[in-house]
């Protein structure tokens, strides 16, 4: 099996287009957007389902990982095996449990009998595509409680893993970038605006927007453009508002 390697790099080039050759009602805005496939790990160690216990453990201590896909013999993914599903085993032999305690955790006792990979994994697990946003996969791993999701391609089989420090990684990217998206695009481009009258200060990730929208809706509907770009760990609103609808 292979072991893991640093996650690839963001790519952080804003997308930027003409202006004035593109009409008003046909302006197309290319915002910059990173994908699981920019982040992911592609190297990843997976293991069979009729993997035995011990040769998970040793994996697990080799590559130094708390989980692995789980994949049959046509190498699509079928399931993940955690740290915690194993831990079942170990948990089982520190105690006698009673019958009311058996009946409420019967899938953990379940797991403890396990042998192999594909009696012990979860099942079906939790994946993502390669060309989902990088926000899609931190919402299925918040929603679904999970701290890493199997990439997959369109005939399910194992292509790379990302986990949460990945889809973070956004959140490294350069000031600099982020407050030319704010004005060459979130401003200019999006809202066709000339940028002038507006002042786009970014510290940490954190935007302050100051400056005079044509009315009130345009300055909100920027507030929430600029906190929907990627990188932006906050906004602080200092727009003059003047009552205008």
């Amino acid at each position: 099996m292979l072991g893991d390697e640093p996650v690839a790099p963001v790519r952080t080039v804003p997308v930027t287009g003409s202006r004035a050759s593109v009409p008003r009602e046909e302006k197309v805005i290319a915002m910059k957007r990173t994908t699981v496939g920019d982040v992911m790990t592609t190297r990843v160690v997976a293991v069979h389902k009729d993997a035995s216990f011990k040769e998970m453990i040793v994996k697990m201590r080799e590559f130094r990982i708390s989980a692995f896909p789980v994949v049959d013999h046509e190498g699509r993914v079928i399931g993940v095996v955690s740290e915690a599903d194993m831990l079942n085993k170990e948990a089982d032999l520190a105690a006698d449990v009673g019958p009311l305690a058996s009946i409420l955790r019967f899938r953990d006792h379940e797991k403890s009998a396990a042998v192999t990979a594909g009696e012990l994994m979860t099942s079906p697990p939790v994946v993502i595509g390669p060309d989902a946003p990088v926000t899609e996969a931190s919402r299925r791993m918040r929603d679904r409680r999970v701290k890493r999701l199997p990439v997959i391609n369109s005939s399910r089989h194992l292509i790379g893993i990302v986990c949460r420090a990945d889809v973070l990684s956004v959140f490294g990217r350069p000031d600099a970038e982020i407050r030319q998206e704010s004005t060459e695009e979130a401003i200019a481009e999006c809202f066709l605006m000339d940028s002038k009258p507006f002042a786009v200060i970014v510290h940490n990730g954190v935007v302050t927007l100051t400056g005079h929208p044509v009315n009130d809706q345009a300055g909100h509907e920027l507030v929430e453009r600029v906190r929907h770009i990627e990188g932006v760990v906050a906004v602080l609103d200092r727009l003059s508002y003047a009552g205008k609808v």
